[in-house]
């Protein structure tokens, strides 16, 4: 029987067909399932395994950065019995006068006392290596003392003063003492000078809290961040208040107030694109008008916020224009129905709820203008700076910069400030993502 007369006989041959062909129907659906199901699989053991990767990768950046500059953060020193007496110290009979103290040769009073306690120390050669071994740092902490207690003179004190650059380096294990002394800058006496200090107890390490208090210096164990961290801050306040209220203020009225035009969408599509123009055109632009042409202060953080805050403006916009469109419509409807007028409406109701949504906006736009070094440099941030800046008008650098510019140094030392001048921009930077999720979770509304 054929099967179109199966199909004319009622409903018990179509069920016999029916019956007849879902063998074939199941098993072509089961390995169509099959091949779905594996290729599901396998998409999801991609994203697994990018996913693995990208985290594998990140931590091993993390790790080697913090591997290279952790060492920063802790500086050794050694402690020698110091003779202050006027005679050493190059001063006569007193009383003594600021400037003759300010003026006194104290490299001379710690080069007395190493050589006492080394007293092999006779020729002019060994004598001059191991004065190596001090930071040239050391002369200016015993002035400052000495300033600050002029009474100590004609007595003995034991000071803890700063070893030099290489010689830190040795003391934490990043030169070693099998390495041929043509290829290193200590010579094997004053490693054993060291070796010898560090038996005595002569030698410690402690917090380097000059890192972070500092300017910067050309001696790897003097340089410092505290230049850069204020510059910074000073720099991100400033453009946080250029930025976020203005960027507000745009966003409500082309989102809530302005009327549709065309216009408004060419200032639309010019704020798109001036989110992509790359850092660098900024720079230039503050060069031309903020420092060329009204002739503001080079280097400041003043200059320096109103780049990144024109840098800046139109990632706040887009997102407060976001926030703004993610507010239903029925809460603008509401507030109308009752009597409010348009503009309490946006303000008392529908910025509200936006706030979380700009807050991040303006905290994500932050972060970005942090790490950003090129429109710095074009407006004279990268100058070499000892000075900690006091104002807004005052030359000061950036973390980026000052980044950039130990990453430059020929000194090996450097290399773990750079280091660790990084460590300090990514804290820096995950405080500000933390900011922006707490102040997200702090003004979240529900509706």
């Amino acid at each position: 029987m054929s099967d179109a007369s199966l199909a004319t006989e009622g409903p018990g041959g179509s069920a016999a067909l029916e019956h007849a062909c879902s063998p074939h129907r199941t098993a072509v659906a089961t390995a169509r399932v099959r091949r779905r199901q594996r290729r599901e699989r396998l998409f999801r053991a991609c994203g697994t395994l990018a996913l693995g990767a990208g985290l594998a990768f990140v931590i091993a950046l993390f790790a080697s950065i913090i591997a290279d500059g952790h060492g920063a953060f802790w500086q050794w020193h050694l402690r020698l019995d110091v003779e202050l007496s006027t005679a050493e110290l190059g001063l006569g009979a007193g009383p003594h006068t600021p400037e003759q103290l300010d003026g006194a040769d104290y490299a001379a009073v710690l080069r007395s006392a190493l050589y006492r306690q080394l007293p092999e120390l006779v020729e002019r050669r060994a004598r001059r290596e191991a004065a190596a071994l001090l930071s040239s740092g050391a002369a200016f902490a015993l002035r400052e003392q000495v300033l600050a207690d002029p009474s100590a003179l004609g007595g003995k004190r034991s000071l803890w003063v700063l070893a030099d650059d290489d010689a830190d380096l040795f003391l934490k294990g990043k030169i070693e003492r099998s390495t041929p002394e043509a290829e290193r800058k200590l010579t094997d006496r004053q490693l054993a000078w060291l070796e010898r200090l560090q038996a005595q107890g002569r030698v410690a390490s402690r917090f380097n809290l000059e890192l972070f208090t500092g300017g910067d210096s050309r001696e790897p164990e003097l340089a410092g961040l505290g230049g850069a961290l204020l510059g910074s801050l000073y720099t991100m306040l400033l453009t946080l208040l250029l930025s976020f209220p203005l960027g507000v203020a745009a966003a409500l009225y082309l989102e809530e107030l302005a009327p549709k035009r065309r216009w408004l969408e060419l200032i639309e599509v010019a704020i798109n694109n001036l989110a992509a123009v790359p850092s660098i055109v900024f720079g230039l632009l503050g060069l031309a008008l903020f420092i060329n042409l009204l002739e503001l202060p080079r280097s400041s953080p003043l200059v320096a916020a109103l780049v990144l805050g024109l840098m800046t403006l139109p990632v706040v916009i887009i997102a407060s224009r976001a926030a703004l469109r993610s507010v239903p419509h029925s809460i603008r409807q509401a507030a109308l129905a009752l009597g409010a007028s348009r503009w309490q409406a946006v303000l008392h109701h529908v910025v509200p709820l936006a706030l979380p949504g700009m807050l991040t906006g303006a905290i994500v736009g932050m972060a970005r203008a942090l790490g950003e070094t090129a429109p710095l440099l074009m407006i004279g941030m990268v100058a070499f700076l000892v000075d900690v800046p006091r104002g807004l008008t005052d030359p000061a650098t950036v973390l980026p910069v000052q980044i950039f510019l130990w990453a430059d140094s020929p000194e090996r030392a450097f290399a773990e400030r750079t280091s660790a001048a990084i460590i300090v921009l990514l804290v820096f930077l995950m405080l500000m993502s933390s900011l922006a999720v707490l102040l997200r979770q702090r003004f979240e509304r529900r509706w």
